[in-house]
Order: C-alpha cells, then sequence, then structure tokens
C-alpha cells in the first residue's frame, strides 16, 4: 500500500473514530486500524515489499496514520466518559412520579386544635426544655420534700440533680418568673414518668396546660373555659364532671371528667361502667406558688389546668389503647388524613 493509498485510509479512520457514538465503538475503531491483527501493523509489514522510492513516503504516512488516530481516539474517549458522566440517571422529560401527601399525627392534631381554641380566648403559647431543675419542678410548685413524686421510681432524675420534667408546669413558673402579669398561656409539650406502659399510660406522653393569672380570676371562668373547650372538641352534647380533688400547687383543686365517648355516659368497659372518663386537673394557684415567683399573691388569682393529649385523643377518636398512638402503623395513621 502506497502513501496516497494510506492517506486515504488515513481519513477514513480519522472520520469513523469521529463518529463513535460510545467508547465501545471508539474501541472497535481501535481494534481495526491500530490493534495487533489491524490495519496499520499489516501495511508496516508490508513496507518492506514496496519500491525503495516509494518506501519512505508510505512509511511517513504510515507514521502519521498511528499518530492522527492515536490523537482523535483520545479525545473523543474523554469527549464521551464526559458526555457519560453529565447524563442524567432518569429521563427529566417523563411526567414526575407525586408521592402521596403525609398528615398530621392524631396527638399533632389534638395539640394544634387545642392551641387554636385557647388562642381564640385570648392564650398565647409557651414551651420550655425537657430537663428540668428540681425546684421548677417540684419546689416552686410547692411540692413537698416527701411527695412520692420526689422518688427515683417515679421521676427520671440526672446524675446533674436535674429531671426528665414531669408535666409541664415548669414552664407556667419560667413564664411568671420572667414577667409580671397578666399572664394568660397555654404549655403542650412532652413529660415523663415512670409508668409501666399499658392501655392507659406510657413513660413518655404529652400534656397541655393553661395558666390564667389577674386581678378578679375565680374558679367559675375556669370552669367555663374547660366546658367550652370540651364542647369545641367533642360537640355540645358532651358532659364536663368537676370533682374536688387535692394538688400541692392549686387550692381549691378539682379533677375534671368528660362523659365517655363509647356510650355516651351510660357505663361501658372503657369507662369503667361509670359514664365518665378522667381527663385531668384543674384549680386556682396556691398563692404559696405565686410567692416563689415574685407575684404579690394578695392582688393576683390566677387559676391553672392540665389534660393529657393522648387521653383527649382516645376520647376524640375512639380509641381504646394509648400504645396505638406510638407503634406507627400506618394502617392506623393514615386514618387520620
Amino acid at each position: 500500500m502506497n502513501a496516497g493509498e494510506i492517506a486515504k485510509l488515513t481519513d477514513e479512520a480519522l472520520a469513523a473514530a469521529r463518529a463513535a457514538g460510545s467508547v465501545a465503538d471508539l474501541e472497535s475503531v481501535r481494534i481495526k486500524y491500530l490493534g495487533r491483527k489491524g490495519l496499520l501493523p499489516g501495511i508496516m509489514k508490508g513496507l518492506k515489499d514496496l519500491e525503495p522510492s516509494e518506501r519512505s513516503a508510505a512509511g511517513r504516512a504510515a507514521n502519521e496514520l498511528k499518530k492522527s488516530l492515536g490523537a482523535v481516539l483520545a479525545e473523543r474517549k474523554a469527549g464521551l466518559a464526559g458526555e457519560g458522566a453529565a447524563k442524567p440517571a432518569f429521563d427529566c422529560t417523563l411526567p414526575g412520579t407525586w408521592r402521596p401527601t403525609g398528615s398530621m399525627h392524631p396527638i399533632s392534631l389534638v395539640i394544634a386544635e387545642a392551641v387554636r381554641i385557647f388562642g381564640s380566648l385570648g392564650f398565647t403559647v409557651a414551651e420550655g426544655p425537657d430537663v428540668e431543675t428540681k425546684y421548677r419542678n417540684f419546689e416552686a410548685l410547692n411540692t413537698a420534700d416527701h411527695h412520692p413524686s420526689l422518688d427515683p421510681r417515679d421521676t427520671f432524675w440526672l446524675e446533674t440533680g436535674e429531671c426528665l420534667r414531669t408535666q409541664t408546669s415548669p414552664v407556667q413558673i419560667r413564664v411568671m418568673e420572667s414577667r409580671p402579669p397578666p399572664v394568660r398561656i397555654i404549655t403542650p409539650g412532652r413529660c415523663y414518668r415512670r409508668d409501666t406502659t399499658d392501655a392507659t399510660h406510657s413513660a413518655n406522653f404529652y400534656q397541655i396546660e393553661g395558666l390564667y393569672v389577674d386581678k378578679c380570676v375565680s374558679l367559675a371562668d375556669l370552669k367555663g373555659i374547660l366546658t367550652y373547650y370540651a364542647r369545641q372538641v367533642l360537640g355540645p352534647g358532651v358532659g364536663v364532671r368537676f370533682r374536688p380533688h387535692y394538688f400541692p400547687f392549686t387550692e381549691p383543686s378539682v379533677e375534671v371528667d368528660f362523659s365517655c365517648h363509647v356510650c355516651g355516659g351510660k357505663g361501658c368497659r372503657v369507662c369503667k361502667h361509670n359514664g365518665w372518663i378522667e381527663i385531668g386537673g384543674a384549680g386556682m394557684v396556691d398563692p404559696r406558688v405565686f410567692d416563689k415567683v415574685g407575684y404579690d399573691s394578695m392582688k393576683v388569682t390566677g387559676y391553672a389546668w392540665g389534660m393529657g393529649i393522648e387521653r383527649i385523643a382516645m376520647v376524640k377518636y375512639g380509641i381504646e389503647d394509648l400504645r396505638t398512638f406510638y407503634e406507627n402503623d400506618l394502617r392506623f395513621l393514615e386514618q387520620f388524613v
């Protein structure tokens, strides 16, 4: 093969290399022309058969084929590799796959509803840390040193002397310490107690508490707002009952019951056949609590209340076992979309 024929072959080889659409196609071109059994090695072996006058020009043409084709092969290989890296892993022209919209957890739904209802009555939301001091969680709330809740078997105590809050009442102390009355707040949040988990108890649970401090606040005001809340949540037919009770931080104190959601107050297994379900506790703030935070108990009065969020959700949605809230079973949670 003379120099002219080799030059023509070079043009064909370069065109084939530039037209290769993949690395595999490019490798086929290399093997065809530069491989051990390719065209170029055959040309080099045939140089000895040419006339001496043609041999030199044919040798230069063969070297030009090897050099030019090698350069184009390397350039084209780098280009194809870059195109592969930039290529998206999916076809962006296809229509998107829309995932279903999630929903709020039933506990979050109850909290949001409570915030809305009490917000319409002028209450604002206050929050505090889950880890609290003994002073704010117990002492400032007029809890005696011998009270059972201070026992390590009832409360999660830390090595620092602090504890996981057993109620959201410490937030009320923090707020009263930070500003003068009037105070009108609700304090939703997580609480912790050493309770054995069963159908109605959990070692961690949610609570919402309320506090109103001002001049001439009465127990009648407290009963009015809790009755209003119950009927907003459960409908106008729900019954609300207040029973005398004792709490260290309120005096007088009451337990608050709602009529049973399952039997409508007639009596069943859920309400232990008395027609009522205990929801929470309430009462007038003990003057000694005001003294702890620097309020003048001779000038202001106030009421406080607390309710378990899970207990309200159980009544509202007709759920008999508290543990279902924490099992993350989508068959249960999807009902609240």
